[in-house]
């Protein structure tokens, strides 16, 4: 192999994970609703493949590597499309804790820390329980798993995606101070 079908095949890899990134992400979008960015990622990602196709469709009789750099590429994409999606985190979660002793103590730190709890009484395997739930955007999952945690290391806990909610009570921000103080009192 050359070094211009390597240079011509690492541009196809980095430009199909690119496309194949923007795809994943476009899609998680469109699920939770968000159609402006769903838009807005199809155009490019679409942008991106057809320029792609065309290099590879012409050079691929000549040089048949490219498609491992194509297949490649794609695979990666979603990888990567999936890492990006955790770390951006679209839209709210339902955490349901259950607990048999230490339910009244998770619910205390979780409102301390600002989550509203709601906690209902139920019947385990060996007797009563608590079940709490607690809504939240979904980049906060780990932070509320860890107050959590803290009170019961082997708590149960079942996570869901909250498909739409009609309002959740944010963490409690420090007070506002100096000029924010000011505008905050208008």
């Amino acid at each position: 192999m050359d070094w211009a079908t390597l240079l011509t095949g690492l541009i196809i890899f980095f430009a199909r994970v690119t496309d194949v990134t923007l795809g994943t992400v476009r899609t998680i979008a469109i699920v939770h609703g968000r159609t402006k960015i769903a838009f807005m990622l199809g155009f490019v990602e679409v942008s991106v493949w057809l320029l792609v196709v065309a290099k590879v469709l012409a050079e691929v009789s000549a040089q048949p590597i490219l498609t491992v750099f194509y297949a490649a590429g794609f695979s990666t994409g979603n990888v990567v499309g999936i890492l990006l999606e955790r770390r951006i985190a679209f839209g709210n979660t339902v955490l349901r804790v259950i607990s048999a002793e230490e339910g009244d103590r998770i619910a205390e730190l979780l409102r301390a820390a600002g989550y509203a709890v709601t906690v209902f009484p139920g019947e385990g395997l060996n007797g009563p329980v608590s079940m709490l739930v607690v809504v939240f955007p979904r980049k906060e999952l780990q932070d509320v798993l860890t107050l959590v945690k803290k009170i019961s290391p082997q708590a149960f806990y079942i996570t869901e995606q909250a498909g739409s909610v009609s309002k959740f009570y944010r963490p409690t921000l420090q007070p506002p101070t100096g000029w924010r103080a000011v505008i905050k009192k208008k």
